[in-house]
């Protein structure tokens, strides 16, 4: 379980504040796959890193019971130099795990052949988030936090990473930020919506979609685009037996 209280977060952008979190309390509980939405620039990202503890606040508290991953999908740790072997074998060692045992799933996960012997500046965008996703999921935390990963790789690829969502939800919680409103459905069962500095949690996630949907209506008209037509996020109720 992770829990926010009153917590705020503002960045400045060229002498402009921009509130992205603006006293949130909100609790995300065990053994629940939450999904979180909202339009660019809302602060799912941040909103991960405050989650996981390595983002500052302007206010509030965080607290967290049992153990909390790193955004998965997140490769901008690894060291270029080193190949995703070593890279793997390093993460291992930090987190306290069997070093063989990691290595030898993230090699037969990630799908990276010959290059998971190669230096990760080798690596395109794609094999990078594989080699991340891979490390990630090859150990065990009580909450995973997700920031799109399945949008990595090929139709197989992503499929193969629901699987172990699935797989891992059976024992933990997740937070998932995606703009795949499919997957979502298909992965989570809570949502929330984080719009405006304010975060609105929904213990079913059509209840999200629908509120999403409505939001990305309001900003088309206000940008003056016709809205998109009705489709299965447009109602609370819909969708309910694809979970």
């Amino acid at each position: 379980m992770i829990r926010l209280e009153n917590v705020c977060k503002t960045y400045y952008y060229k002498g402009e504040p921009h509130l992205v979190l603006d006293r949130v309390s909100a609790v995300f509980p065990s053994r629940t796959a939450v999904a979180v939405f909202g339009h660019n620039g809302a602060g799912k990202s941040t909103l991960l890193r405050i989650l996981a503890g390595t983002q500052d606040l302007d206010q509030g508290r965080v607290t967290r019971t049992g153990t909390v991953s790193w955004p998965v999908g997140f490769g901008g740790s690894f060291h270029p130099e080193m190949t995703g072997a070593q890279n793997t074998r390093f993460v291992a060692r930090v987190t306290g795990v069997d070093t063989d045992e990691l290595v030898a799933y993230v090699e037969d996960f990630a799908e990276l052949g010959e290059h998971f012997y190669m230096p990760v500046k080798t690596y395109s965008s794609g094999m990078r988030s594989r080699l991340a996703f891979g490390v990630s999921m090859g150990i065990r935390f009580d909450t995973y936090l997700v920031d799109e990963v399945t949008a990595t790789g090929d139709a197989v690829f992503r499929a193969k990473a629901e699987a172990v969502f699935r797989e891992r939800m059976r024992d933990s919680g997740m937070v998932f930020v995606t703009h795949s409103l499919e997957a979502a459905r298909r992965i989570c069962t809570a949502g929330a919506v984080l719009d405006g500095g304010h975060l609105h949690y929904y213990d079913d996630v059509n209840d999200a979609l629908a509120h999403h949907a409505a939001n990305t209506r309001r900003k088309q008209e206000e940008a003056g685009r016709p809205p998109p037509p009705p489709g299965p996020a447009a109602g609370a109720g819909q969708g309910a037996g694809l979970r």
